[in-house]
């Protein structure tokens, strides 16, 4: 066990260290100085010329949504069409079928907006075609998609006064060219040399050790799982995800792999405070969001490495824990850490199955979702913080009787209502969906549909309720991990969850760059003696503490009839 949790304690800090570098070298990108990158210039022109795209003309933050959303509609329709006929297009050596109209309707919605939750397997679902030229394109537009908002609020907090807050399609590329391709090249070569196979043949034929002989599925699985993680996309090449051999070979690819998802959600922390020059500012919303990762952290690595009470009581010895789902090759203690960081940032991504978690554990995963903002994904989760930010500062002018600003600006009723209906949103969607799915579960168990609900659930009770409640949580935070006891390959999950996607997805982003365009139009204040400073830790408390209780007032009674009431039915 020490030696597994000395391993965490070496990813994350090795993860930290690099974090910085990268962060200084995001702001450079954008804000236009010399890189080493520079090389990539002349594709970048060519084209933005083959497009008609200028990518100096400076767009308001209207125009950047415009521009966001139109080319988002126009892949759905790109991947919607691919995957319902990937059965008819090259590189099929395994004769996968194409995907019924409402499993593309949730994949291609999944894979577009950062999700990747994935109501087939890899090996089956889908094709190397689909996989290459759909799914690992969304994988990198999607988080190109999230960086790309990110830097509109970025220019938005660093000017004064303006209208004008940068190019989309300049941040967009820029974000591709420069910063995602250049590191999944690198992340793709220590997944080749470690294992993960690059190769376009169909399944091999092997004899296991007892004799049995399989099938094994391959495929270029590298290059596909270094953007999976960068990107904090987190669909698997295979349905085991990263607890399979192939997609995840060693305790080296188990390192990378965890590096690739963290280091640009924390990158951009430090990076805000590059570009605004507010140092103090990412410093104390990058500590805010890591003693939020460790109160979620300790209590799931505590239960993984405990072990279960319900086995123990029966006088059954874990000395390593609770190995239940578990691979052999990283344990509880690693497995929990993953399982941490893929539900707190928007990867999704397992090395170990959810589903088999302690209870406590369970309810740490749903938070790291519920919360959304620790750290986060690509962009994203800034986006999320800076929503948090806008109520904290609000409610803190209202304690002390003076009109809100942030860094300038001030905040009036037009960017409290944004602010407070995207707050209202995701338990809005989670909820009503758990309601919905657990209604037609109760009343309509055996409808006449192709799964009968009856058939959703392979654990009934408690458990079951998380299931549920776990799937719309994911598909808002466009996290695409599970408790995989949940039947969703049906139309009734498919087509629930898309919508949830969506709009979980999508206004998010809206929210935010709204406000940052309407803070930055208004004129700017100078800072004076009453002034709030949102650097102090004062408020940084503050923002944590609106964090906490509206998470708490929103899911307490979902969690309590899910992992908290399975939790305690362990000990009677």
């Amino acid at each position: 066990m020490t030696t597994e949790i000395l391993g965490v304690i070496a990813t994350y800090g090795l993860t930290l260290l690099l974090a910085w570098p990268l962060a200084r070298y995001i702001v450079k990108i954008f804000k236009g100085e010399k890189t080493w990158s520079d090389f990539m210039a002349p594709m970048e022109r060519l084209f933005f010329k083959i497009a008609g795209i200028n990518p100096k003309e400076e767009m308001t933050w209207k125009e950047h949504l415009k521009a966001l959303l139109t080319i988002n509609a126009v892949w759905f329709v790109y991947a919607f069409f691919m995957l319902m006929f990937q059965d008819k297009l090259p590189l099929n050596p395994d004769g996968n079928p194409g995907q019924s109209a409402d499993l593309a309707f949730n994949t291609a919605i999944s894979f577009l907006v950062n999700c990747n939750l994935q109501h087939y397997s890899g090996e089956t679902g889908v094709t190397y075609f689909t996989q290459l030229f759909v799914l690992a394109f969304l994988q990198f537009v999607s988080a190109a998609t999230g960086i790309a908002a990110l830097i509109v609020v970025f220019k938005a907090m660093k000017e004064k006064t303006a209208t004008k807050l940068g190019n989309f399609w300049e941040f967009f590329l820029k974000t591709i060219t420069r910063i995602l391709l250049p590191i999944s090249i690198v992340l793709a070569l220590i997944l080749l040399f470690n294992g993960t196979p690059a190769s376009y043949a169909g399944k091999d034929t092997v004899v296991t050790m007892q004799g049995d002989t399989v099938q094994v599925s391959r495929g270029p699985a590298a290059g596909f799982v270094a953007i999976k993680h960068l990107g904090t996309n987190g669909g698997g090449w295979f349905g085991a995800n990263s607890a399979h051999p192939l997609e995840n070979p060693n305790y080296v690819t188990w390192m990378t792999e965890m590096f690739a998802q963290v280091v640009i959600p924390i990158a951009m922390v430090f990076a805000l405070g590059m570009f605004v020059n507010r140092r103090k500012f990412s410093y104390v919303i990058f500590g805010i969001m890591t003693i939020g990762m460790v109160c979620l952290l300790i209590p799931s690595m505590q239960a993984e490495m405990n072990g279960n009470p319900a086995i123990a009581h029966m006088g059954i010895q874990q000395a390593t824990g609770a190995m239940e789902g578990k691979e052999v090759r990283f344990g509880p203690a690693a497995t929990g850490y993953w399982s941490t960081v893929t539900t707190i940032i928007s990867t999704g991504s397992v090395c170990g199955w959810h589903d088999s978690m302690m209870p406590m554990t369970g309810m740490m995963e749903l938070l790291g979702m519920l919360l959304n903002c620790f750290y986060g994904g690509c962009g994203v989760g800034i986006l999320n913080y800076y929503i948090f930010i806008i109520i904290a500062v609000f409610i803190s002018g209202l304690m002390v009787g003076r009109t809100p600003e942030l860094m300038g600006h001030k905040l009036e009723a037009r960017e409290i209502k944004i602010a407070a209906i995207i707050t209202l949103l995701s338990p809005f969607l989670i909820l009503a969906g758990t309601a919905l799915s657990s209604w037609v579960l109760a009343h309509h168990p055996d409808a006449d549909w192709v799964v009968k609900p009856s058939s959703w659930l392979n654990n009934p009770g408690y458990h079951g309720f998380s299931e549920m409640f776990y799937e719309y949580t994911s598909a808002n935070a466009n996290n695409g991990s599970g408790f995989e006891g949940l039947g969703d390959g049906n139309v009734f999950w498919n087509i629930s969850t898309g919508f949830v996607l969506i709009l979980g997805r999508f206004l998010p982003i809206i929210g935010p760059v709204a406000i940052a365009g309407l803070l930055a139009s208004k004129k700017y204040i100078p800072a004076a003696a009453g002034t709030l400073k949102t650097d102090s830790l004062t408020f940084g408390a503050m923002t944590f503490a609106v964090i906490i209780i509206l998470t708490a007032l929103s899911y307490f009674p979902a969690l309590a009839l899910g992992p908290l009431a399975e939790y305690f039915s362990l000990y009677r």
